[in-house]
């Protein structure tokens, strides 16, 4: 919004300052700060209605120190990172652009979702919340919304090159490329790191690409949104994973979006990428600044309305991103939460059918909570596994130059 007003104020009446609005470093910069002060300052407002609704979560009993504490604590705290993921994208970034709208229509997608799965669970009193079929549908409708904008709209393009740049070349560099429709991603790790979806069904006799590349989008979605809303267990755990993923993953943006940065690093040039960085910005600051009330001891939950679109919003910027095979790296922590429940729940059910009687691998899953039965306290789980976070975050932006 900001951007077209002072766009116009610059060229219709030159005023002083004005075209600083035109550099994605300083829309980058705003929104993140708008983002912070979004949470910071309206955060407590926000939480004092949610107490004044009694809109308090209801923790069941599972043997975990100081659970109990926590009942009666506000949830659907997630209502305060949309707004601060929202109010800086739709202030600073291009809105004409169409990766911004696929992300604030996802955002506002799986909120919905997450919303009414904790009003079921506090107003209903029903602690199961929203059915689970109800809520895998809302993720394969994102997952279709997505997948079908990515694979056919046309500004969604990727630039391909006739062949590497030479000096000549830079000087004329628009007789050597195409902006092309392309269902191309990144493998990483391998040198010559494009592959085309299409490569999986070209032994059939009809083009199902549309349809391969839809289910890989539904399953990026599903998993790294479910993962989010499982990890989201301990205080301030979910929140700052997620603002570590958005940085790396505003940084793959702006590489991504800038001609000279993605030619020297061989990467894919994604045209009018470069507004992801805002949105990328915008969702680091809404992250770091609910960690003001939701780090330990906790003042607010963000409840599936938070985890959910986390989550969701995380597997779309990788994918518009390209870069939604590096998402068991980048998203380690989710995809390790994810992947220990599967295994605690098949290894029961195995060893019940086999020996009589259910064992388990860890003492309770998702993995936080088996370090909360080892002893640890919940704020050093948190810290831990950010630590992991930042490692698997760096060794994702290395596979820039690692292949």
């Amino acid at each position: 919004m900001f951007y077209y007003l002072f766009d116009f104020l610059d060229r219709e009446y030159d005023l002083i300052g004005a075209g600083v609005f035109q550099y994605l470093s300083f829309r980058a910069g705003m929104a993140v700060i708008v983002s912070l002060l979004i949470t910071i300052a309206f955060g407590k407002r926000i939480i004092n209605y949610l107490h004044r609704q009694q809109v308090g979560e209801t923790v069941r009993d599972l043997g975990l120190k100081g659970q109990m504490e926590k009942s009666g604590t506000p949830t659907m705290g997630g209502l305060i990172i949309i707004a601060a993921i929202l109010v800086p994208t739709i202030l600073f970034a291009k809105l004409n652009n169409i990766y911004v709208q696929l992300l604030i229509v996802s955002v506002v997608w799986m909120g919905l979702v997450g919303f009414v799965d904790d009003y079921i669970k506090v107003f209903k009193k029903n602690k199961a919340g929203l059915k689970g079929r109800f809520k895998i549908g809302g993720q394969i409708g994102l997952g279709l919304i997505v997948g079908i904008t990515l694979y056919s709209h046309p500004d969604v393009l990727v630039r391909v090159f006739d062949a590497p740049l030479s000096v000549e070349q830079e000087e004329n560099i628009d007789a050597t490329y195409k902006d092309a429709k392309s269902t191309r991603t990144t493998i990483p790790f391998v040198k010559n790191n494009d592959f085309d979806y299409k490569v999986l069904v070209s032994w059939l006799d009809r083009d199902l690409t549309w349809l391969v590349y839809i289910l890989v989008v539904i399953l990026a979605i599903m998993t790294v949104s479910n993962g989010a809303n499982i990890t989201d267990g301990i205080d301030g755990l979910a929140a700052g994973t997620s603002a570590i993923i958005a940085l790396a993953l505003g940084i793959f943006a702006y590489l991504s979006s800038n001609m000279i940065w993605s030619e020297y690093l061989n990467i894919m040039y994604l045209p009018s990428s470069e507004e992801l960085v805002i949105f990328c910005t915008a969702l680091v600051g809404a992250a770091i600044g609910f960690l003001w009330y939701n780090s330990f001891p906790a003042q607010v939950f963000m409840g599936d309305t938070g985890s959910l679109t986390l989550g969701a919003v995380i597997a779309v910027l990788a994918l518009a991103l390209r870069k939604e095979l590096l998402i068991p790296v980048l998203c380690g922590i989710f995809i390790l939460e994810n992947v220990s429940v599967v295994m605690q729940v098949f290894y029961f059910k195995y060893t019940r059918k086999k020996y009589g009687e259910g064992r388990r691998i860890f003492k309770m899953a998702p993995l936080h909570h088996h370090y909360q039965m080892e002893g640890y306290h919940e704020s050093k789980i948190a810290t831990r596994f950010w630590l992991i976070g930042v490692l698997l975050a760096v060794f994702s932006l290395a596979t820039l130059k690692l292949r």
